[in-house]
């Protein structure tokens, strides 16, 4: 067996290649949109990817299963559950796909069984084909045949809704009759340390409490009924805003998440719902939009290097197209001069999923990046769908010292300083960071919520931010001051700081 886990730590995001190395056949698990690491291993390994499984509709990224059939026509699958916008297979509870050896197929299709029916990865042709001989990738039989038991790398699905409705598992066995399997890829549905949060769906009339008794039913009825050995393969990790407690490790067993896990401790299901509904942290603006585009289908990924922009072509496109600026430079550069009305998120933070939290979908974006890393902040921009990037500012450094009368710096206040009279004190961690602890008279206001609640503070007030450490109060300033705010300043060292200066 070829099993590759691809961990993108930008965005705590793991995609999975699975192949039999006797046949060449593979599935690919979750893929992010730019493809090129799939395509080279695979071909390094001798492996066709067949099949492309989603295990759910993913919000927090855009997913690159278009991108991925596309280059090699691999067929679509999700869960039985998923209504999408352009053609998939829908893959039943309980269904195995075989990648390697399969009587009851042909040479060149991958199987998969149930309830007595054979469906390649391919696609499906009716029984009257198979019966004839039409041999090829999309056959089906209307059961196994005596010719002999099949071998090699095998899936299971597991139909395991509760983070979403669609939301699927793959269990994956070397040999389909191994008395134990070698793992579980658990989506959304399970991470290391936590389980998927059951609140993205209110728009779609599915109440948080429903998804967590779904999503209790789907743990303790299927995965947990897994042996202890099976190895746990998330699709997430610390981080990720798709949970609130997951670990920096990316692998576990079922074993040490039953010992571990706060959430599959013994405990009946109004309980459970109770804890996992509670805390969660605030959802990024981007996510609705991202979960629409996986489900409805988007444009291809578009690979070319932002263009170069004079500063002048940067803020008509501001002026005229409602464009924004983003810079993406290290926060001390930021801080110590940037244009004035420019919204900010490094390149070594969560680029895209903050970017994704204080900028609207659909928003024309300049970008205000180092020389050298303009196509990275558009590729991670890209693998959250904002594509309309117009292109970046060259020798930003230089524009700087050339525009004084449009430079600003970021106000800062050393950890333990006196706050200025009538200021808004505002913490801008999730809530469980603050319901750890905060400073006195502090107001939550998480930062992926603050474009919308920044209506509730004054501008004509001083603000005052901090956050953990001192990076997402910066880039909550930099919003604040877009929006008008006249007086803004954040803790330097944020929570951390303030309590160290303060004994």
């Amino acid at each position: 067996m070829h099993f590759a886990q691809y961990y993108l730590d930008c965005l705590s995001q793991a995609s999975y290649l699975i192949g039999d190395e006797t046949t060449g056949r593979a599935v690919l698990v979750d893929p992010r949109r730019d493809i090129d690491d799939y395509l080279r291993d695979a071909e390094a390994a001798g492996l066709r990817i067949e099949l492309i499984i989603e295990t759910h509709f993913h919000a927090d990224f855009l997913s690159g299963h278009l991108e991925l059939a596309r280059a090699t026509g691999a067929t679509i699958a999700f869960g039985e559950g998923a209504e999408t916008g352009y053609p998939i297979r829908r893959l039943r509870d309980g269904e195995r796909i075989y990648l390697g050896v399969d009587p009851a197929t042909t040479a060149d299709g991958a199987a998969t069984t149930a309830g007595g029916a054979a469906t390649t990865a391919g696609g499906a042709a009716d029984r009257a084909d198979q019966a004839a001989g039409r041999a090829g990738r999309a056959g089906r039989t209307a059961g196994r045949t005596a010719a002999g038991a099949p071998s090699g790398v095998t899936l299971t699905v597991l139909a395991t809704p509760g983070h979403t409705p669609e939301s699927i598992c793959v269990v994956v066995h070397e040999q389909p009759d191994a008395p134990e399997p070698y793992g579980v890829l658990t989506g959304d549905t399970l991470f290391v340390g936590d389980v998927g949060r059951p609140d993205l769906l209110a728009a779609a009339g599915l109440t948080p409490e429903e998804m967590a008794g779904r999503l209790y039913r789907s743990l303790h009825g299927k995965l947990l009924t897994l042996p202890d050995a099976t190895r746990v393969y998330p699709a997430h990790g610390a981080g990720s805003a798709c949970g609130r407690n997951l670990s920096t490790e990316t692998t576990s067993t079922i074993g040490e998440q039953r010992r571990y896990n706060y959430a599959l401790q013994p405990m009946p299901e109004d309980e459970f719902v109770r804890l996992v509904t509670a805390g969660q942290p605030a959802t990024p603006g981007y996510f609705a939009h991202d979960a629409a585009l996986n489900r409805d289908g988007h444009p291809l990924l578009d690979p070319a290097p932002p263009a170069a922009l004079t500063l002048d072509a940067a803020l008509a496109a501001c002026r005229d197209a409602g464009a924004v600026l983003l810079d993406s430079r290290p926060l001390a550069a930021y801080t110590e001069a940037h244009f004035t009305g420019s919204l900010h998120t490094s390149l070594d933070t969560r680029f895209a999923e903050y970017a994704g939290s204080v900028v609207e979908p659909g928003t024309p974006i300049v970008l205000i990046s180092d020389p050298g890393t303009e196509s990275e902040a558009r590729l991670r921009l890209a693998r959250i769908g904002y594509d309309h990037v117009l292109g970046h500012v060259p020798d930003p450094a230089a524009e700087l010292a050339r525009r004084p009368d449009l430079v600003t710096r970021t106000h800062r206040l050393a950890a333990g300083a006196a706050l200025p009279a009538d200021a808004q004190l505002i913490d801008v961690r999730n809530p469980s960071e603050y319901a750890a602890g905060a400073l006195p008279d502090a107001v939550n206001l998480p930062l992926a919520a603050l474009p919308t609640s920044c209506a509730t503070l004054d501008p004509d007030r001083p603000v005052v931010l901090y956050c953990r450490s001192g990076s997402r109060s910066v880039i909550a300033a930099a919003l604040l001051e877009a929006r008008g705010f006249r007086d803004v300043r954040d803790i330097v060292g944020g929570y951390e700081g303030a309590v160290s200066a303060c004994g």
